[in-house]
């Protein structure tokens, strides 16, 4: 049984202000109970046994530790830091440390790791798996994938497009992502080519009932029915290990697209319009993927390169 350490009493000197003076909800003091006590023991383990000895870099290891050892989402992470924020706020307004160690501590919203990218060259394996010899789908899974990242499609985006929605005079797609919003995306004529051969040979034998069933989508099961969105994971991971690739999901056929427009020439501005981003930041960690990019940029542009 471990003994009481000198960490305990000001976790519930805290504990207590929180239900008494804050008024929080049973729920959410556990939850405070429960990141400090796994900082209480990460400490301890490190022999830093009273909060005066703690300094930013060890509350630092211990968010990162969340991260390597336990595998923490940084939305979990985040709540771990407000944790250990208001704690040391606390404990520096009433005198019992005499600096605030978490102030600088930096948020895991920037932790964002660099979305997963394909090459151009794995672009290609991958839109040209799907095959007449790999079942009599082949022409959905294929105009499927191109329409994926030709707009820099969601999973839901591509399964929730119905056939009014893809205009083949203009090339457009009307598609409708997070919170309703509607954006016009166009599209190139591959994608063009793979979309008109499935509704012209495939989709016409997949929607013969008459019951409705097919709601008007535009990507039907071999059922007739709309396609779920697990049903597009797993037609882009079955066709990715046609193509020899793995550990291919569907976000990263837009992660692609959008890397892909930005290397080649196009503003962010756009490429947040084309994504249907509503704040640009989002778009941002686009800006980042490519580096060799950003090099070969300076070199042929600067003066002094």
């Amino acid at each position: 049984m471990e003994q009481p350490c000198p960490f305990d009493e000001p976790v519930r000197e805290f504990l207590t202000y929180l239900r008494v003076e804050a008024g929080l909800a049973s729920a959410t003091l556990e939850a405070y109970g429960r990141d400090l006590d796994d900082l209480r023991r990460d400490l301890r383990a490190r022999r830093i046994e009273s909060p005066q000895q703690i300094k930013p870099d060890h509350l630092a290891e211990h968010l990162r530790g969340l991260h390597r050892k336990r595998r923490l989402q940084p939305a979990s992470i985040a709540r771990h830091l407000a944790t250990i924020r208001v704690f040391f706020r606390f404990l520096f307004a009433n005198g019992l440390t005499k600096d605030n160690p978490a102030r600088l501590l930096e948020t895991p919203t920037r932790w964002k790791r660099l979305p997963g990218v394909l090459s151009p060259k794995n672009i290609k394996k991958l839109l040209a798996a799907p095959a007449p010899d790999h079942g009599r789908l082949w022409l959905r899974d294929k105009a499927l994938l191109e329409l994926m990242y030709a707009a820099g499609l969601r999973a839901s985006e591509v399964a929730d497009l119905k056939c009014n929605e893809y205009n083949p005079t203009l090339g457009v797609l009307i598609v409708t992502g997070k919170g309703a919003k509607q954006r016009m995306v166009p599209v190139g004529k591959p994608a063009q080519d793979a979309t008109d051969e499935y509704l012209a040979e495939l989709r016409p034998q997949l929607a013969r009932f008459d019951d409705g069933r097919d709601k008007d989508r535009l990507m039907l099961s071999h059922t007739g029915r709309p396609l779920e969105r697990v049903a597009v994971w797993q037609i882009v991971r079955r066709n990715a290990q046609l193509a020899g690739l793995r550990d291919v999901h569907p976000h990263q056929l837009r992660h692609s697209f959008a890397t892909h427009m930005l290397v080649g020439g196009a503003d962010l501005r756009t490429v947040q319009e084309l994504l249907g981003h509503a704040d640009i930041a989002s778009t941002q960690i686009y800006t980042h993927v490519d580096r060799s990019h950003l090099r070969q940029v300076v070199k042929k542009y600067h003066p002094r390169p």
